[in-house]
């Protein structure tokens, strides 16, 4: 997948969802209450937790689950 891809299925991540990215070669990353962090001088694709950053390698993503939204 390309960063732009994936920053676009990112775009919903409100601080409200979780997600989870599987690796090709098949580690995974959890994160909880996800937000995507815009873009910055270092064009890397990172992700939030509001503890951590999480830098993504969209070139090694095999898929994403995107946790869906509550309904209240």
């Amino acid at each position: 997948m390309l960063a732009d891809e994936l920053r676009a299925a990112f775009s919903r991540l409100d601080g409200q969802r979780a997600v989870r990215i599987t690796f090709s070669a098949g580690a995974t990353l959890e994160v909880v209450k996800a937000l995507v962090i815009p873009v910055e001088d270092d064009g890397l694709l990172k992700l939030t937790d509001g503890e951590r950053e999480y830098v993504v390698n969209s070139g090694h993503v095999a898929w994403v689950e995107i946790e869906l939204p509550s309904v209240t």
